[in-house]
């Protein structure tokens, strides 16, 4: 999790605007419960009554209510309200408010006369026992008002002990409710409208209601919105620098990890932890705020059954954590499986030819399906263990209800609680269950997640073994100031992890204008030879230069600049003939691009297709011949004017006459620069300026074909193996005729 946090820290200001969203979006939930409570308790059972305080009264109503209040609540109650009669209104007004309170044609009415909450909370406390004392009857007013015009306080605390009693458990709610049976009484006596009065208050706070849902509605919305923009942020920067950082690694780096978990680290992983991300926006922040919020309110609504909210919370801790233990191990392992399952596809796809001309498509078959039912048993595993979860879920969440309207009734029963406030505890007990359910989805899914950001990181994480030279150390030239001369200074190299070095103490130069072959035994190191030039790999020992610069000081880009290579495989991009040949930049003009395919020999198929240069090269250039191919990977190294040529077994693919003929044509374009071939064929390099001969990682000889001919043994085993013995004499009389590169 904290790694998916890491990723999420670039994008603050979204993340701060989602919190401050999320708690609008909680306050709005935990508001809705209590208006529930008070359509209930206030709209239904008190026909919209508020609270014990009278907004009109009868002046002998007020009398009687005073007469049991103290002196201080005497004070109070004068103070917060205004006497209306006949003599004291205009006439205009006087009519207006008998309309409203018919009574007052008949005496004078008090008015309440404050909007104060804090004032009308002193009034209600004021009112409500003396109330209560009238509606129960447990005092004679009439009589005791003719004795003395008010009570001492201490009488007053005499008359309210027993009935503070008798209602010691019920809620302040309740106690209100009582009271409010009174007022209710003396609405009725002053004519006013109680169902009007009861239908203005429901359509008041059914109108609240509704505001605040569709406030959480928008806010919803635009979290959904921030959420999903903010992971899709995270998963582009993912796949950004995954792949930035991939391009940058060494040959070294890309055999570490297999093209198959590059693929899978760069597209499942990132999706695992694009799609946490939302979740941990989305749920988890939204969970401790909604439950933190459920809690406090459900220990305002004094209904003594907290201890049921403990039981709920016990229930689902102990269901997650069982489910953790069960199902963490499984979800480490599937990514390791999607791995295998990809690696497993890729092989059989890329050789599927081999696999068809060998009969091995059964095995294959067998070998695909192993991979992917041990996949699909651990998703299944898993996917048991979520379906489990849920019911489970509902079991706890359900039962938990139960338990609440059991006891709830119970309360009520006893006049302890009232109907609304068991409503608003049940809503908030599932809010605050639900938060917990929450975290126990993304709970389950974090484990995946976790195991996606290692991977991701384990990329990210892995410095490049070949980097650029420090600011300071770095040799910058233009590309024309270069010759190109390459030399090999006791050059010794090692693969990672090998026990001997693949190739030992190589010496030679490549100057420009000649043509340098390396040829030997399979195995013998050419290719990896080849391979040290632009620095796939890093020799172990000793160094190589160009024009007398040590390579490792020429930045990479610059250095490859330099460089035309062309690989063993063709390898041809998605596009059209066009891209592909002027693939090594923009400055290639269309001139540059048909000089260079009219060189190898690439001229008449392209001019054959419908489109010409226009003509599309599907992936992996499928639909082109591999003798195609390589002409076309020819012609983009030519096009690139490079100071040094690298061809690995590039020809092999062409037939003697187009060999010829190829060879020819590149002998005139490269007379500037250097070549360096490797070859299978002695027939390709006969009249190279230099022949290499390698044998098990070392040079067992240098010097043209008719040199190499009389003086290596190797060179001579090669030869007799390809050559007759009347092609070994023309051969050697050819290479005494031509010069370098002719025919």
């Amino acid at each position: 999790m904290l790694r998916i946090l890491k990723y999420l820290r670039e994008s603050k200001a979204s993340v701060a605007a989602i919190i401050l969203l999320l708690i609008v979006q909680a306050y709005g939930d935990l508001a809705l419960p209590n208006y529930t409570s008070v359509i209930v308790d206030v709209g239904i059972q008190q026909g919209g009554i508020e609270r014990a305080v009278p907004e009109a009264i009868r002046e002998a109503e007020l009398e009687k209510l005073m007469f049991l209040m103290t002196e201080e609540e005497r004070e109070l109650t004068k103070a917060c309200y205004r006497r209306l009669s006949e003599d004291t209104l205009e006439k205009k007004e006087y009519e207006k408010y008998c309309k409203t309170y018919p009574a007052l044609r008949e005496g004078a009415l008090y008015l309440l006369d404050t909007k104060d909450e804090e004032t009308l909370l002193r009034l209600e406390e004021g009112f409500s026992f003396p109330m209560i004392l009238i509606t129960s009857a447990a005092a004679d007013m009439d009589e005791a008002m003719k004795t003395v015009e008010s009570l001492p306080d201490e009488m007053i605390e005499e008359l309210r002990r027993p009935v503070r009693e008798q209602m010691g458990d019920l809620t302040d709610s309740l106690i209100s409710q009582r009271a409010v049976l009174y007022v209710r009484g003396e609405y009725e006596a002053i004519g006013m409208d109680l169902g009007k009065l009861q239908t203005s208050y429901l359509m008041k706070t059914g109108a609240a209601m509704l505001g605040i849902s569709i406030l959480i509605m928008g806010t919803a919305i635009l979290i959904g919105y921030l959420s999903a923009r903010t992971a899709a942020g995270v998963g582009m920067r993912l796949r950004q620098r995954v792949f930035g950082r991939v391009v940058s690694f060494s040959h070294a780096e890309l055999d570490r990890f297999s093209t198959a978990s590059l693929i899978t680290r760069s597209t499942n992983d990132i999706q695992q932890v694009q799609m946490v991300s939302v979740m941990l926006l989305r749920m988890v922040a939204y969970a401790p705020i909604l439950g933190i919020g459920g809690i406090l309110k459900v220990m305002n609504t004094k209904t003594g059954m907290g201890w049921i909210i403990g039981v709920a919370v016990g229930a689902v801790v102990s269901l997650v954590l069982i489910l953790m233990k069960v199902a963490m191990p499984k979800f480490r392992k599937m990514q390791e499986l999607v791995d295998r399952l990809n690696l497993v596809a890729r092989e059989i796809l890329t050789g599927l030819p081999v696999i068809r001309a060998f009969s091995r498509e059964k095995y294959e078959e067998k070998r695909f399906d192993k991979a992917n039912r041990d996949l699909y048993d651990t998703q299944l595993f898993t996917n048991r263990v979520m379906t489990f979860m849920n019911p489970v879920m509902m079991l706890i969440m359900n039962g938990i209800t139960v338990l609440i309207v059991w006891v709830g009734a119970q309360r009520i029963d006893m006049g302890n609680l009232q109907v609304g406030d068991m409503i608003a505890f049940i809503t908030y007990t599932m809010q605050i269950v639900s938060s917990f359910l929450m975290l126990t989805m993304v709970s389950i899914m974090l484990p995946r997640a976790g195991v996606a950001a290692r991977r991701i990181d384990e990329i990210l994480d892995t410095e490049p073994v070949i980097e650029d030279a420090v600011p300071g150390e770095q040799v910058r030239r233009k590309k024309e100031d270069w010759k190109g001369e390459v030399m090999f200074h006791d050059v010794s190299f090692r693969y990672p992890g090998a026990d001997e070095n693949a190739l030992e103490e190589i010496a030679f130069c490549a100057s420009p204008g000649k043509t340098t072959a390396i040829i030997g035994s399979t195995g013998c190191g050419k290719s990896t030879l080849l391979n040290l030039i632009p620095r796939f790999y890093d020799v172990t020992k000793g160094s190589i230069t160009i024009d007398g610069v040590d390579i490792r000081k020429i930045p990479q880009k610059e250095l490859r600049e330099l460089l035309g290579y062309v690989p063993q495989k063709g390898v041809l991009f998605s596009g059209t003939i066009e891209s592909n040949l002027k693939f090594g930049g923009e400055e290639i003009t269309d001139e540059e691009m048909k000089e260079a395919a009219g060189i190898a020999q690439a001229v008449e198929f392209i001019e054959g297709k419908p489109e010409g240069y226009e003509s599309p090269i599907a992936q992996g250039g499928t639909n082109v011949s591999g003798g195609q191919k390589q002409r076309l990977s020819i012609a983009r190294a030519i096009a690139k004017d490079p100071r040094v040529y690298l061809f690995d077994d590039s020809f092999s693919a062409l037939d003697y006459k187009t060999d010829v003929t190829l060879r020819r044509a590149l002998a005139a374009r490269t007379a500037d620069a250097a070549v360096i071939i490797v070859a299978q064929r002695i027939s390709t390099i006969l009249h190279a300026d230099q022949i290499i001969v390698l044998d098990d990682g070392r040079i067992a000889g240098i010097g043209t074909h008719e040199e190499l001919l009389r003086s290596c043994g190797a060179y001579q085993e090669i030869a007799k193996s390809q050559l007759s013995e009347e092609e070994l004499k023309n051969s050697a009389m050819d290479a005494q005729k031509g010069g370098s590169g002719n025919e």
